[in-house]
């Protein structure tokens, strides 16, 4: 609490969280070539850009759980999770429809935009009660002992890895409703896909550790910037999802184009 020079105390100004916006941006910026190589590879059939794609596959559920719990860290510092979501999900909404009329080979019916609305959603609905839950570090590693958890529920069951504990009801997997929780047969596709479980775990360890930026209680290192560009992009997360994926086409279809007159 500071004075305003009127006799009256206020809360001091929040500091932006650089780090969160550089480790956003981060997580952006390789989501962006990721979607670069599956283009060449899939679209085009590049054989280069299989290979770059086949290499950089297996870092992309770590830059997608490192934008996922940046979010829910960032969610805790919203006051309007519940608008922010509607507002989202009308956008993912619209996306689901473009890529089902202009590309629907390739149509996202439940991707990150998906996923994020209805946990801001969830998150707005049910953060009076999770507010009471008084936090221990044993929170965040429950969400992660949970994610992975449920992990192997595309193959009906819930375990660790190949340890089948739990086998789930084979009526889940019946139609592809529930492809949102994560329960879909053969015939689901979706071009980019994040089902509640497990991401919706990740999300949730993000909103717990998010208390702490909401405090600002964040180690001074944390509000510093360091890297300006991936701060930018990080600012900018939505901006540049929504539109990267039209460059990526065009960019793609300019440059085949000009390599198939050059080989004519």
């Amino acid at each position: 609490m500071v004075g305003n020079g009127s006799g009256f105390l206020k809360n001091p100004a929040p500091r932006r969280i650089h780090l969160m916006d550089e480790l956003r941006g981060f997580a952006v910026f390789c989501m962006v070539f990721y979607h670069a190589f599956y283009t060449m590879a899939y679209l085009y059939g590049a054989a280069w850009g299989e290979v770059l794609l086949d290499f950089f596959m297996p870092a992309e559920p770590f830059f997608a759980a490192l934008f996922i719990f940046i979010s829910g860290v960032s969610s805790d510092l919203s006051r309007s999770n519940l608008k922010r979501g509607l507002k989202l999900l009308g956008l993912a909404l619209a996306l689901t429809a473009v890529t089902r009329i202009a590309v629907p080979d390739e149509v996202v019916w439940f991707g990150i935009l998906h996923f994020l609305s209805v946990c801001m959603i969830l998150f707005g609905l049910l953060k009076p009660l999770l507010g009471r839950i008084p936090f221990t570090w044993a929170w965040p590693a429950l969400c992660l002992i949970l994610y992975f958890f449920a992990k192997p529920i595309p193959y009906g069951y819930l375990g660790f890895g190949t340890a089948a504990l739990v086998p789930l009801p084979a009526g889940l997997y019946a139609t592809n409703w529930l492809a949102p929780l994560g329960f879909y047969n053969r015939d689901f596709f979706s071009s980019d896909y994040f089902p509640l479980l497990p991401w919706g775990f990740v999300f949730l360890a993000g909103t717990f550790l998010g208390r702490f930026a909401a405090k600002g209680m964040l180690p001074e290192f944390a509000y510093r910037s360091r890297v300006p560009f991936f701060s930018f992009l990080g600012r900018h997360a939505l901006l540049v999802y929504l539109v990267h994926q039209p460059v990526i086409y065009g960019a793609a279809y300019l440059i085949f184009s000009v390599l198939s007159l050059l080989h004519r």
